[in-house]
Parts: C-alpha cells; sequence; structure tokens
C-alpha cells in the first residue's frame, strides 16, 4: 500500500465495521464518526456518510443511542450552520424508535441542532419536521414532535405559528395517553415561546383540558406546568387560572396528583405572587398535611418550613403547627422522619417564645422516637435551635436524649452520635462539653463494632483541633495512655490508631514526651498485628518529631522490629525505616 493510503486505511475499517454484526465494532465506530468525517472531508460527510446513516437499519438500542449523540455535535463536520439541516433526515428517523432513551437523545440533539439554525432554515426544514412527526401514525413520532415545538415556534412566521399552537392543541388531546404525556411535561417549555396575547387564549385553554385528563399521570404532570405558566402570566390571570387548579389537584382522587402538589407547593405559591392569594393555599396544604395516604404526608412534611416561611408567623402558628403536632406522632416512620429532617428549620422563623412553647416539646417527642432515622435528623440540625433558644435551655432539655442515643443498640445511631459530637462540641463550648459528653467520648474507643471505634480516634482527633492541644492534653492524652494496657489486643490498636491520628494535632513536644513511649512499649507486645502497626505509627511520626528523636528513640525500635519472625512486621518496619532515611536526606 502507498503511503498516499495509509491515513485512510484505518477510516476504510472504520466505515466497514459501521456495518459489522458485532456491536461492539459498530459502537466503537459510531463513536468515532467525527473522525471518519474529518477524513472524508465536509462535502463527502453531506452527500455519503449521512445518507449512509440515515438508511442505515441498526436495530440495537445502544448503537442508535450513540448515533443520535453523536449527530446532535455534528454540525462543524458537514460544513457549519449553513448545512445542518442535512443532519435532520436521520435524527427525525431516530424520533420514531421504539425505545424510550433513544428517541430522548435524538430530539435533544434536534433541540441543539435547531437552536443553532438560521431562522430560514428552521422554517424550510425543522418547521416541516415538527408536523411531520406531529402527524406520524406510529405514537413514537407524536411524543418526540412534542419536545420540539419550542425550538420551531419562535422563527415561523404568524400563519405558520397559529398552525403549530393548533397542532400543539391536538396533541394534547391525542388517543395515546403516552402522547399526552409527553405534550403535558414540554407546555411549559412551549409556553415560554408563546406570545402572550396567545397565552391566555390559547396556551391557558390547552392546559385546562390537561387538568380534567382522566389518566392520572398526565394531570400530574399538569402540576409541574402549574409554576411554569404562573411565572409567566400577570398575577390576576394566575389567580383566575391558576390557583383553582391548584386547590383542586390538593383534593384529586389520584393520590399520585397530592402527592405531586405537596412536593411542588412551595414552588407554586411563589408562582401566584399576590401575598393575600397565598392564604387561600394554606388551606391546600393542611388538607395535604392530614392525607390519607403516607407518601403525600411524607411529601407535605418534607416542605414544613419552606412553607412556613412565606407565612407570617402568626399563620404558621395558627395554621400549621397544629398539623405538625400530629405528624410528630404519625404511624408511618418515614413521615415522622420527613418531618424531623426539617422541623429545626421552624425555630427561626416562629421565633424564641414560639419555639420554647411549641416546638421543643415536638422535638423531644421526636429524640425519643424508636426509629433511629427520625432521632438523627434532629440531632443533625440542632444549630438551628441554638441559635433561637440558647444553649442553656438547649442543653437542659435535649442533652439527656442526646446521651441516651450514645448508647442505642443500633450502632449505625451510635456512629452518627460520634460524628456529630464535634459539631456540638462547637456549639456547647469546652466547659459544657467536659462535663457532659467528655467521658462517652472515651467508652467509644471500646466499642464493641470497630467502625465505632474508628469513628472514635478520628473523633477525638477533632476535638484535639476544637478545643486546642492543651485542653487535649488534660482531657484526652491521659485517659487514651491509660487504655494502651487494655488486655483485648483489638482496643490496644485502637489506641494506637489513635496515637497516629493525634500525634499532628499535640506537636512535637508533647508527642516525644507522652504519645512516642506508649508507642515504643506496644513494639514489645506478643501480638504480630500490633507489632506492625507500631512500624506504621511511628513511620506517620517520624515527619513530626526532630531527627535526633527519630535516630535515638525510632530507628532501633524499628530496626529491632525489621528482625522480628513475622513478614509483616518485617515489611512494614523497613518500610518505615525507608521513611526515616529519606526524611535524614532531605
Amino acid at each position: 500500500m502507498s503511503t498516499m493510503e495509509e491515513p485512510l486505511y484505518p477510516i476504510a475499517v472504520l466505515i466497514d465495521e459501521l456495518k459489522n454484526d458485532d456491536i461492539q465494532l459498530r459502537l466503537n465506530s459510531i463513536r468515532r464518526l467525527s473522525t471518519i468525517a474529518r477524513a472524508l472531508g465536509e462535502e463527502r460527510t453531506r452527500k455519503e456518510l449521512i445518507p449512509f446513516l440515515s438508511e442505515n437499519n441498526d436495530d440495537d438500542d445502544e448503537a442508535l443511542l450513540a448515533l443520535a449523540e453523536e449527530l446532535g455535535v455534528f454540525i462543524p463536520y458537514v460544513g457549519g450552520v449553513e448545512y445542518a439541516h442535512v443532519l435532520l433526515p436521520p435524527l427525525e428517523t431516530l424520533c420514531t424508535v421504539e425505545e424510550t432513551c433513544v428517541r430522548d437523545k435524538a430530539v435533544e440533539s434536534l433541540c441543539r441542532i435547531g437552536s443553532q439554525m438560521r431562522e430560514t432554515d428552521v422554517v424550510d426544514w425543522f418547521v416541516p419536521l415538527v408536523k411531520r412527526l406531529a402527524a406520524g401514525e406510529w405514537f413514537t413520532s407524536r411524543v418526540s414532535a412534542c419536545g420540539l415545538f419550542h425550538i420551531a415556534y419562535p422563527s415561523a412566521p404568524d400563519l405558520l405559528k397559529t398552525e403549530l399552537r393548533s397542532i400543539y392543541s391536538r396533541l394534547c388531546q391525542d388517543d395515546m395517553p403516552m402522547v399526552r404525556r409527553s405534550a403535558a411535561s414540554n407546555l411549559g417549555k412551549f409556553a415560554a415561546t408563546v406570545e402572550s396575547v396567545h397565552l391566555n387564549a390559547d396556551i391557558l385553554s390547552i392546559f385546562e383540558d390537561l387538568t380534567q385528563d382522566d389518566q392520572d399521570s398526565v394531570r400530574l404532570l399538569a402540576v409541574e406546568v402549574c409554576a411554569a405558566l404562573g411565572k409567566l402570566l400577570e398575577p390576576q390571570d394566575c389567580v383566575a387560572h391558576i390557583l383553582p387548579v391548584i386547590v383542586n389537584f390538593s383534593q384529586d382522587k389520584s393520590w399520585r396528583v397530592r402527592y405531586m402538589v405537596a412536593n411542588q407547593l412551595y414552588e407554586l405559591c411563589e408562582a401566584v405572587r399576590p401575598e393575600p392569594t397565598r392564604m387561600d393555599l394554606v388551606p391546600a396544604y393542611v388538607r395535604l398535611l392530614r392525607d390519607n395516604e403516607a407518601e403525600v404526608r411524607i411529601a407535605a412534611a418534607g416542605k414544613v418550613t419552606k412553607f412556613c416561611r412565606i407565612l407570617s408567623p402568626e399563620h404558621a402558628i395558627q395554621h400549621i403547627l397544629p398539623c405538625v403536632k400530629e405528624l410528630s406522632s404519625d404511624s408511618s416512620q418515614h413521615v415522622r422522619s420527613a418531618l424531623a429532617s426539617v422541623i429545626m428549620g421552624m425555630a427561626p422563623v416562629l421565633g424564641k417564645d414560639a419555639t420554647i412553647e411549641q416546638l421543643l416539646p415536638i422535638f423531644l417527642s421526636l429524640l425519643k422516637d424508636e426509629f433511629p432515622d427520625v432521632r438523627l435528623n434532629i440531632i443533625s440540625k440542632l444549630d438551628q435551635v441554638n441559635q433561637v433558644i440558647g444553649i442553656d435551655l438547649l442543653s437542659q432539655s435535649l442533652l439527656p436524649a442526646i446521651v441516651e442515643l450514645a448508647e442505642d443498640r443500633h450502632w449505625r445511631v451510635r456512629l452518627a452520635i460520634i460524628e456529630y459530637i464535634p459539631l456540638l462540641a462547637s456549639q456547647l463550648g469546652v466547659g459544657f462539653f467536659d462535663d457532659k459528653l467528655g467521658a462517652l467520648c472515651m467508652q467509644w474507643l471500646q466499642d464493641k463494632v470497630y467502625s465505632i471505634r474508628d469513628a472514635a480516634a478520628n473523633n477525638l482527633k477533632r476535638l484535639a483541633e476544637e478545643f486546642g492541644p492543651e485542653w487535649a492534653m488534660q482531657h484526652i492524652i491521659p485517659q487514651v495512655l491509660e487504655m494502651s494496657t487494655n488486655p483485648h489486643y483489638l482496643y490496644r490498636m485502637t489506641i494506637l490508631h489513635a496515637v497516629s491520628l493525634l500525634a499532628p494535632v499535640m506537636g512535637s513536644e508533647i508527642t516525644c514526651s507522652k504519645l512516642l513511649p506508649v508507642v515504643v512499649n506496644a513494639s514489645k507486645d506478643r501480638v504480630s498485628n500490633i507489632k506492625f502497626n507500631v512500624a506504621k505509627v511511628l513511620q506517620s511520626i517520624v515527619p513530626i518529631v526532630d531527627q535526633s528523636v527519630a535516630e535515638k528513640t525510632i530507628r532501633p525500635c524499628l530496626v529491632e522490629l525489621s528482625e522480628d519472625p513475622d513478614v509483616d512486621v518485617r515489611f512494614f518496619a523497613n518500610q518505615a525505616l525507608q521513611t526515616i532515611d529519606s526524611v535524614m536526606m532531605s
């Protein structure tokens, strides 16, 4: 083969692979279509490659998905924006396939191409494509068409715009629920491109049809459209057309629709802008908080703080707080958990007096809940209440419950408490921490579960960082050193881990005088696991201490360990000796 033809050889292979029976080879070739296009040049890509791809009858969804993705970024390879229309035929074919993810990707690529096309080309090429898909016999093409109107509409002349609005209206009344679902989910995007004069006349009538659809899967998508339309309409139109729909949806016979309203209610309130009308939504929200379906109550409970923020504290106390009290003893643990995750945020909204009188008893009941997630959700947000009621009241009321959780039989609950201890420490202050929580932190070092012991060692390090080395020297180090002679080797290993974490925080002097002797002493332990952990700890301490200490104390200890009968002990001891050598050299 001549040298001129050599660069084209791989391209010929890639083109052949596009027809190969092996799906992996076809995929490989499709993902490198840009390489093929560059080799062929813009004109041959337009005249040969794109028609070939249009006729390609690949039946593998993965290959079709890759093709739909590649074509979306193909404009530079066909000669730029003026030739973008040549990419439409293969994507139009992909919009009609059965696999949803392929159609969605083809629509996404068409939107990307259409948004870059010149206005005249959109009218000449893109709008006819949308009309063809919308009139397609098979429902898949009509589903895809719904996602393209917001690209086609802005460039169309007035007459064509009227036709497009009429076609969209027909799609919203299609016999197939899948088409109506697609029309409902894309209505917000289409409405954003429609002129305000036609919003009231055409779009609102389409919207009202969708809100009365017999399929709940269509109605629940119309809930999302409420928020989108609310931002486009004038306030008076919002009150007239959107507010009644939201109120009706909150009483819909399908729990899925009510769930959607509960989930979106805060956004819907923002869409219905005038303040007085928000009060009209309070009864709807109260209904959702008391819904007979747990899923609806979960969604509504999760929005309780956000909803209270748009009301006055008086209204929140009068209307919402009674429901919150009911939810705190709800039969569903997931409802209580959802409430616990947000209820602490109500404290700043309601103010100090209402928090002490009304919320604090609810917090306490949730802290004593039998379901661990409920208890944890309360503890993780304590700082929000602390800012409102102050540390003294918080500690009197909530701390006994925290101490109880620290000894919970579920180890994951104990683990979560440990992870919040540094946060509590920073909020409660050093004096309070020493009295109430200090003993617990040491107790966890001897827990039966490894994850707890590991977290407890990390916790000591974070506390030393929070309160400083002097505090740690008084309250942590003596107790840690005392535990180093524990008869159980697993607890002795935990202490070694704690020492390696504390050494960088404590600094060179305390490490040399207090921590290092304990580690060196542990090198004479009868358990090999302890000895190779000693080698690891000494390796981590080397950069902290002076070179003289490394030479006189650490090296002899490691040399002795490097002659140990156990292979692992020798390995880690030699690694640590290499670290000393490299530190000395540097």
